[in-house]
């Protein structure tokens, strides 16, 4: 299992739908097979994500968070993790607003 504990993660792409950038730092903590997160950044004012591990290192979590515009806004993601020549992490995520207009995106994120 990828132990995710204190990894820092940066946004590389997302779909226009997303509200996560570049500028979006996400702050991962990990015990057992549960990942948390804390991020901002962009268009994110705070937000936080809870999710599970398997054996594979796929994360199955929810996130809520509030944008610039106080707006709170929940979904749901699935990570598959890719393991990078430098050893680093890349997240591919397909992501669904469970608020808003319920659209679907994917993106990626890096361990920096």
């Amino acid at each position: 299992m990828i132990n995710y504990d204190n990894k820092i993660f940066k946004p590389t792409s997302n779909t226009e739908n997303g509200e996560t950038n570049s500028e979006t730092i996400f702050y991962y903590k990990q015990f057992d097979n549960i990942v948390t997160a804390e991020y901002s950044g962009g268009k994110i004012k705070q937000g936080h994500l809870m999710g599970l591990v398997d054996h594979n290192g796929n994360i199955d979590m929810r996130y809520h968070q509030i944008n610039h515009n106080n707006e709170l806004m929940t979904g749901l993601c699935k990570s598959k993790p890719e393991i990078l020549e430098n050893g680093k992490i890349r997240l591919h995520e397909t992501w669904e607003w469970t608020s808003g207009d319920k659209s679907k995106g994917q993106s990626i994120i890096e361990e920096l």
